[in-house]
């Protein structure tokens, strides 16, 4: 079984990659009608992570993002904490 870390928790993931990389595209396309009652745009990001299981060019831009969300992040706290 496939596992993957999301905020600290496990999540398994089918042993089927072909039902992953299924999953994964539902879960973006889903997203991409986030307007919509029940999905939502968080549906995007996850089902990169998804992807980024089985594909390099989704775990490359997966891993771009957290490096430039945690620079923002680091950032924004350093920032924070010298306002004190």
């Amino acid at each position: 079984m496939t596992k993957i870390k999301l905020r600290g928790r496990t999540v398994r993931l089918p042993k089927s990659r072909p039902l992953r990389v299924a999953l994964g595209l539902a879960f973006v396309a889903m997203g991409l009608v986030g307007f919509l009652p029940v999905v939502g745009f968080w549906m995007i990001p996850v089902g990169f992570v998804i992807l980024s299981v089985d594909s390099p060019l989704a775990r490359r831009l997966r891993r771009r993002a957290e490096v430039w969300v945690l620079r923002r992040y680091n950032r924004w706290r350093k920032r924070d904490v010298g306002s004190m």
